[in-house]
């Protein structure tokens, strides 16, 4: 423990007993984890279900993370400085220094642990990846786009079709808890 009093005033996540060291998040992560969190906030006055941004996640001993984004629905896994266990719903919004943890070790331990619903968001290329766990492993449910008009227009009739039916995300937890892509999206550039 004496080493990790170098990172005391540094964000860092543990994994395997190893430290992670976290870069400061751009304007439009905080743009899109400060929207997001409106919405599902507003919708959860009242219910069971609680958000959270950066709540510190204990898995195991050695590993803890801090999502961008997670839903708790058992209020016995809220501490006082942590989550103690899987929350129900997870967001990791993606950056260039932590695209591939998220996609790969963080996405591995969410399934692991049951984490029933994780999205990750590509701020850049404003796209949502959204996976759902069905018995004990993530299946991809959708890749959700949010297009320019340029690239709306680049496509054909049929894919449009198909595009406009995926212009919401419903999350999983709640049967009316539904997203509008563009609303994730809206005003990054500012």
């Amino acid at each position: 423990m004496e080493q990790l009093k170098e990172y005391a005033d540094r964000k860092y996540e543990m994994e395997n007993g190893k430290v992670v060291m976290l870069a400061a998040a751009s304007i439009p992560h905080l743009r899109i984890q400060r929207k997001l969190s409106r919405i599902i906030d507003t919708f959860l006055q009242g219910k069971r279900c609680e958000v959270f941004t950066e709540a510190k996640i204990l898995f195991e001993d050695r590993k803890f993370y801090y999502p961008d984004l997670l839903i708790v629905c058992d209020p016995s896994k809220v501490k006082l400085n942590h989550i103690e266990g899987a929350p129900d719903f997870v967001v990791e919004i993606l950056s260039p220094t932590t695209a591939k943890r998220d996609l790969s070790i963080k996405k591995d331990t969410y399934e692991k642990h049951g984490v029933k619903e994780y999205w990750l968001i590509n701020p850049k290329s404003e796209y949502v990846i959204v996976y759902q766990l069905k018995d004990g492993k993530y299946e991809l449910d959708e890749v959700y786009h949010n297009y320019t008009e340029e690239e709306w227009e680049g496509l054909d009739e049929e894919e449009q079709a198909q595009e406009k039916l995926k212009e919401s995300i419903k999350v999983s937890l709640y049967d009316d808890l539904i997203i509008p892509v563009k609303d994730i999206f809206a005003d990054l550039a500012r």
